[in-house]
């Protein structure tokens, strides 16, 4: 830290520095930005940050970020319950949703199965989901985990716990690149994919 600055500004500095994709010159822009900006501006970034951290919390059904108990998509009559997407990442809900092809309800994992980066099955909502199955009209659970290695792993994985069940199994075409991330796949690749899926042997 520079011995020019403040200790506020340099401690600014450096928590912006901790920001993905933010170098050292964007870390003091940032922090600049914020020095000579209205405080009430400054202080809506700071309130902003405070309710991202104090009022989102996990959907109690489908552990998408939510404010409330049950989120928006959860609690809208207009979704088809019967179909359950399942997704690693709230992010990745996002990106299917901008398709506007879905009108599905979603599972959120919180992740993938990966033994070497020691995440295993029962770090994952997958013992929840297979309760949401068992306990409900399912009549098809669309995986959409990431096409790569761990993605295919854990819907390999749930695959097998859910074939007791009877319920369909489906997984979206591979329009999508195998390796790709579905946060960064285009809404056209994706709405393909979706309508394209395919069922998981």
């Amino acid at each position: 830290m520079s011995s020019a600055y403040t200790e506020s500004l340099n401690r600014l500095i450096e928590e912006f520095g901790k920001l993905p994709g933010v170098g050292p010159k964007t870390a003091e822009r940032l922090a600049f930005h914020v020095l000579k900006a209205e405080p009430a501006e400054a202080m809506k970034l700071a309130e902003a940050i405070r309710d991202v951290k104090n009022k989102i919390k996990r959907c109690e059904v489908c552990y998408n970020f939510s404010e409330q108990a049950i989120c928006q998509i959860c609690s809208d009559p207009r979704r088809d319950k019967s179909l359950i997407c399942v997704v690693e990442q709230p992010k990745d809900v996002i990106s299917l949703e901008k398709t506007s092809a879905c009108k599905w309800v979603y599972h959120v994992l919180g992740g993938h199965i990966a033994p070497l980066e020691g995440i295993e099955p029962g770090d994952l909502a997958i013992e929840q989901l297979v309760e949401r199955v068992r306990g409900g009209n399912v009549k098809e659970v669309i995986m959409a985990t990431n096409p790569n290695m761990a993605g295919d792993g854990t819907t390999l994985y749930i695959s097998s716990l859910l074939r007791s069940t009877g319920v369909k199994i489906t997984r979206l075409a591979r329009g999508l690149p195998t390796g790709s991330n579905i946060e960064y796949a285009s809404g056209k690749m994706l709405t393909d994919a979706i309508l394209g899926r395919q069922k998981v042997e």
